[in-house]
């Protein structure tokens, strides 16, 4: 993929620029643990970017080495305890439009998450109903009579040994629910390693001791869209690894 002139970000913690596209679209690696954006100043050392933002126009502004303004619209957010692909755009026409994109779902996201169990099948696809709710603040779902939600599930690697069973699985969410993906999954009895929220929590204490591995397993892996740059169709394509400690236990 071609890129622009490559652009200085200050960059949040292990946060990895993985390109930059025509247009002024950039896609960088989210660790676990790092905000999408800061809801305050205090939170700008954790956050993807630390600089001040501006939450009515989901806007970073910094000031270059150079002494230039320069400005970042965020185009996607990914909850704190999940990493990988979130974009970001240096034109704000651009930005509207793929915000637009990602409102009318034209935008393919794949998701790498560990899980524990074994799968019954080696492709499947969920269609579950989700009530979400908000409790002080907080967004919360279960399976039940609420929204339809679609997910497609194939298995990518197991363990059948050991201490007990896991897998890798990739999944490719058809709806975009709040905590769709870590409700299906346990409503589907593979449990998101580490969920603190819908997982195994004596799964989770067991294998925090066993292995260190505390964070949610869960990783936002590809992002593939078309967009429209110069009188010209970008196809975009982005991915970031699988990390590490995914596939220490495969």
């Amino acid at each position: 993929m071609m890129t622009e002139t490559e652009t200085e970000f200050p960059l949040g913690n292990d946060v990895r620029v993985l390109t930059q596209a025509p247009g002024g679209l950039v896609a960088f690696d989210k660790p676990a643990g790092v905000l999408s954006h800061p809801n305050m100043k205090s939170e700008q050392p954790r956050a993807l970017l630390t600089c001040d933002y501006t939450i009515t126009g989901e806007c970073f502004t910094w000031t270059d080495a150079s002494g230039k303004v320069r400005k970042l619209w965020l185009l996607n957010r990914l909850d704190s305890h999940t990493s990988g692909v979130i974009l970001g755009s240096l034109d704000e026409a651009l930005a509207l439009r793929i915000r637009a994109l990602f409102r009318e779902k034209h935008i393919e996201k794949t998701y790498h998450a560990l899980v524990f169990g074994k799968p019954s099948n080696a492709t499947a696809v969920w269609k579950d109903r989700l009530v979400i709710e908000k409790r002080g603040g907080q967004v919360r779902a279960k399976a039940g009579e609420g929204i339809p939600s679609e997910s497609h599930v194939r298995v990518l690697k197991q363990r059948r040994e050991g201490a007990g069973p896991v897998a890798l699985i990739e999944l490719v969410p058809r709806t975009g629910r709040s905590h769709q993906l870590r409700v299906q999954c346990a409503h589907h009895k593979l449990p998101i390693v580490g969920d603190a929220t819908y997982g195994d929590f004596g799964a989770n204490r067991a294998l925090a001791k066993a292995t260190g591995i505390k964070r949610l397993c869960l990783h936002s892996h590809q992002t593939r869209f078309d967009y429209e740059h110069a009188g010209r169709v970008v196809k975009f394509s982005v991915t970031a690894p699988t990390p590490a400690e995914f596939l220490q236990l495969l």
